[in-house]
This record gives structure tokens, sequence and C-alpha cells, in this order.
């Protein structure tokens, strides 16, 4: 893995485990490994880097998110699936934590593309609801962009829920409490 990969695989990592000003640009350099003075040889600073690490964690979680919501099923399994993917529950979703960070929040650069991805998702979800509603598979007086922002509300809500638990049953409860609220009727 090059320099710049490693120090934003480093950074995506720390930001995860500790947000923005937990992160020192010491603490990325020791965790990847890199010399003192790389980060600045490769970007103009933290923030800079920070957003390449914000960037690829948007990236990848869309891919997930993606390869889920996309794959067959009728609407109703491809979102049963997408809730109840294999996730490390306890540790809570790499962009939703970013969302809790007032210096992540603060800064129009490094917010836009936690906002771009959580939109994106809000959307492809709302776009899967409306598939079902024309299918039949969802009542039609059912709002999709409502049903979207609840799902991911599930989620996020489900995350903060398990780690203040420190049990994941919280989430799967959520998630178990929605798909009967979605379930088509038999």
């Amino acid at each position: 893995m090059s320099t710049p990969d490693r120090l934003i695989e480093s950074t995506r990592e720390l930001l995860w485990e500790r947000g923005y000003v937990g992160t020192s640009p010491k603490a990325i350099l020791e965790h990847a490994g890199a010399g003192q003075g790389s980060m600045y040889h490769h970007f103009r600073g933290k923030p800079d880097l920070a957003l390449a690490a914000i960037r690829r964690t948007a990236e990848e979680m869309r891919a997930g998110a993606e390869a889920v919501l996309g794959s067959p099923g009728s609407p109703y399994e491809r979102i049963e699936a997408y809730l109840r993917r294999e996730r490390d529950v306890l540790r809570g979703c790499p962009i939703g934590r970013l969302t809790m960070d007032p210096d992540v929040i603060a800064s129009d650069e490094l917010r836009a593309p936690v906002d771009e991805t959580l939109d994106w998702l809000r959307g492809r979800l709302a776009a899967i609801v409306e598939e079902g509603k024309e299918q039949g598979q969802f009542a039609a007086r059912l709002d999709s962009t409502e049903i979207a922002a609840t799902i991911l509300a599930t989620v996020q809500g489900g995350y903060v829920l398990a780690r203040a638990s420190g049990s994941p049953a919280a989430f799967d409860t959520g998630v178990r409490g929605l798909l009967a609220l979605l379930a088509p009727a038999r």
C-alpha cells in the first residue's frame, strides 16, 4: 500500500475511533507507520487528509449499501437485506458517527461527503419503497421519502441504542420492529 493510501486508511480508522479532534497528525503518522512530514508531502494538512478519508469511507458505504439494495429480490426483501446485513453495531456507523463530531459538522467541506452519502442513501431507499408501492407490496398511502428517512433513522438510532446498552440487541429490536411495520399484508 502506498504512503498516501496508508495515511488515508489510518485516518479513516482513527476518525471512526476518536473523531476529528482526537485524530492528531502524530497519531495518523504513527498508525500509518509513515515518517514525519509525509502527511504534508502528500496532503495540504490534516483537513485535506481527513476529507480524503471521509470521501473514501463514504464511497465504501455507498458501494456496500448498493451491493445489497441493488441485488435481486422484491423491494421488501432488499430493504430487509439492507437492514439485516452484517454490521459492527457496537462500533457504530463510520459516516453516522461523523455527524456527532462538532469539528466535522462545523466544516462545510468535511460535512459535504457525509451529507451527500446520507442523502444518496435516503434517495436510494425512497426509490425502492416507490417501486414496492407500484408493485402493490407497500401501501399506496406511504410517503416514500418519509419511509426512507425512517429506515435510515432506524439504522442510525439503532447504532446509538446498541452502543449505549453495550449490546446489539437494541439494534436488532429496532430492525425487527420496522420490518414488521413494512411487511406486506398476507
